[in-house]
C-alpha cells in the first residue's frame, strides 16, 4: 500500500517502508513519518540580513536551525553536505529552541541552510511554540511546496525568504524542479499579508538580461516589494563555471529595475545596498541594518514595506 507525502510540489507516493525523492519522509505503518525528526546538524546565531531579510527586524541577529534533506538537486547548492549528503546531528526539542531564543533575547528563529518544507513537521512545531513565547519565526525556502503545506504554514511563519531562481528551463535542467509552485507560494503569502522578500542568485553565463527583466515582470505582478540579486560562487557541481563578477551583477541590477519594484539589493557583493524612500527618494540606509526612520520616511512621512520591531 502506498501513501502520499503532501510536503512538497513532488508529492510522493511511497510504498511501505520505502522513503519519498527527499530521502527524509517515509512510509511506516501505513503513515508517512519524518525518519530523522528534530535531528538539526547545524545551528548558528546570524545577522537577520544574511537570510537575506533587510525589511524584517533589521540590524537583529536571528537563531538558525537547520535540518538535512532537500526537494531540489540543485547543481550550485552551497549547502550541499546538509541538503544532498544529508549530515546528521543531534535531536532538539521544538520547546527547547524557543526557550534558548527567550533566555538569550534573540526576536527571531530562522529555518534555514538546507529546505525546511523536508522538515516542515518540525519546524511547524518549533513555530507554535516560539509563537507563545513572542518570538517570530522565519522560513528560508525554494518555495518548492504544495498547496497543502502552504496552508500549513503561512499562519505559523512571521516571514518568508523565497528564491526565485530563475525561469523554468533553469529549474528543470540545473535544479530538478519547476517554477510554477514557487510563483505559486510567493503570490499566496504576500496576498495573506505576510513578509516577503524573493532572492534570485544570478550565473553570468546563464542569467540573461532577458531572464531578470521577465523575472522582474512576475515578481512585480505577484506584489513583490524586496528582491535580492546576489553573485554565484563556483560550489558543488558547478565548480568549473568563473564567479559572478560585480559589473555584471550592477548590470542585473539596473535591469532589474526596471521592473518597478520598490527595494532592490545586491548580495555577495561589494556593492552598496542603499535603502530610499519609494516616494520622495530619501536615503535611509546605506548598508544592511536599522533603517533611520524605523519605516517611515523622516523627510516626507512615507510608511516603507517592512517590520521594523
Amino acid at each position: 500500500m502506498k501513501m502520499t507525502c503532501d510536503f512538497c510540489f513532488r508529492r510522493c507516493s511511497i510504498p511501505e517502508g520505502e522513503h519519498g525523492w527527499c530521502r527524509m519522509r517515509k512510509c511506516e505503518g501505513g503513515r508517512i513519518v519524518s525518519e530523522h525528526y528534530g535531528e538539526i546538524p547545524a545551528i548558528a546565531l546570524d545577522p537577520v540580513e544574511k537570510k537575506p531579510l533587510y525589511h524584517f527586524l533589521p540590524g537583529t541577529m536571528t537563531l538558525s536551525f537547520g535540518a538535512s534533506g532537500c526537494n531540489l538537486s540543485c547543481r550550485f547548492c552551497q549547502n550541499w553536505q546538509l541538503s544532498q549528503e544529508h549530515e546528521k546531528g543531534g535531536s532538539v526539542d521544538p520547546c527547547d529552541a524557543a526557550a534558548y531564543a527567550v533566555l538569550n533575547g534573540i526576536p527571531s528563529i530562522s529555518f534555514t541552510y538546507s529546505e525546511p518544507l523536508v522538515w516542515q513537521d518540525w519546524m511547524m512545531e518549533t513555530a507554535r511554540n516560539a509563537a507563545e513565547e513572542g518570538i517570530r519565526t522565519i522560513m528560508v525556502t525554494n518555495g518548492e511546496a504544495s498547496p497543502e503545506a502552504i496552508g500549513r504554514l503561512i499562519p505559523l511563519i512571521s516571514a518568508f525568504s523565497i528564491d526565485l531562481k530563475g525561469d523554468d528551463d533553469f529549474y528543470r535542467s540545473i535544479c530538478g524542479g519547476r517554477i510554477s509552485p514557487v510563483l505559486d507560494m510567493i503570490g499566496s503569502v504576500i496576498s495573506c499579508g505576510k513578509h516577503a522578500e524573493i532572492t534570485t542568485m544570478t550565473i553570468e553565463s546563464i542569467h540573461t538580461v532577458r531572464m531578470i527583466r521577465e523575472t522582474g515582470r512576475l515578481l512585480k505582478d505577484l506584489g513583490v516589494s524586496v528582491w535580492h540579486l546576489t553573485r554565484f560562487f563556483p560550489h558543488y557541481k558547478m565548480n568549473n563555471i568563473p564567479p559572478t563578477s560585480e559589473l555584471y551583477l550592477a548590470e542585473m541590477l539596473k535591469t532589474a529595475e526596471e521592473s518597478g519594484i520598490p527595494f532592490i539589493y545586491p548580495g555577495n557583493s561589494t556593492l552598496r545596498a542603499r535603502t530610499s524612500c519609494p516616494s520622495c527618494g530619501h536615503v535611509l540606509r546605506e548598508a544592511p541594518g536599522k533603517p533611520v526612520g524605523d519605516g517611515i520616511c523622516p523627510h516626507c512621512g512615507t510608511p516603507v514595506y517592512g517590520v521594523w520591531e
